[in-house]
């Protein structure tokens, strides 16, 4: 049975006893790894450290000057100094060598970045849900206060409405001043 030992009591007969590597309560014995363990955030912020050195044009000065250097020095030096005769072939595998690992730490950086911008988009796109709610409620709101308003009496029609009292007030004292004139 796997994580039990078999082993023989006293008597002889065969009983079965648990070891504590197989214990629930307490935590596994970390195993040797073939592979050496490496922290990913810290080695994804190194890839973009060096994609964004390989993006500039201080990389591309000092790369151009370390060919210019090492062609010169295996055209011009003396024979028995020269480490790269003129085809080149170490400056070629050197070339090859950084580009192998340039390519795959640019694009370890770009999947961050786009992770970055994915997690951004989110949550602009839930900002934007809630000021579209915000804006829907507040338009409900005005609508339901002007639909309030409408009826309320406003400054303009009191004043009409008072207008058209005084109006009718003046026209009925002219009423009773022309008839007391007639009766007297």
């Amino acid at each position: 049975m796997a994580g039990e030992d078999r082993s023989r009591a006293s008597n002889g007969s065969t009983a079965l006893i648990r070891t504590p590597r197989n214990r629930l309560d307490q935590p596994k014995a970390p195993r040797r790894r073939l592979l050496p363990e490496y922290d990913p955030e810290a080695f994804g912020r190194f890839s973009e450290r060096i994609a964004r050195f390989l993006g500039t044009g201080r990389f591309i000065v000092w790369m151009t000057l370390i060919i210019i250097v090492w062609v010169a020095w295996n055209i011009f030096a003396p024979p028995d100094v020269r480490f790269d005769e003129y085809p080149f072939i170490f400056l070629t595998l050197m070339l090859s060598l950084q580009a192998s690992y340039a390519a795959p730490l640019i694009l370890l950086a770009q999947n961050r970045q786009d992770d970055r911008d994915r997690v951004t988009h989110e949550q602009d796109r839930k900002q934007n849900e809630r000021s579209i709610a915000d804006t829907e409620y507040l338009t409900r709101e005005i609508a339901a206060l002007r639909m309030g308003l409408g009826e309320v009496a406003t400054r303009d029609w009191i004043r009409s409405e008072l207008e058209d009292l005084v109006k009718d007030l003046d026209d009925r004292r002219a009423l009773l001043s022309a008839e007391s004139d007639e009766d007297r």
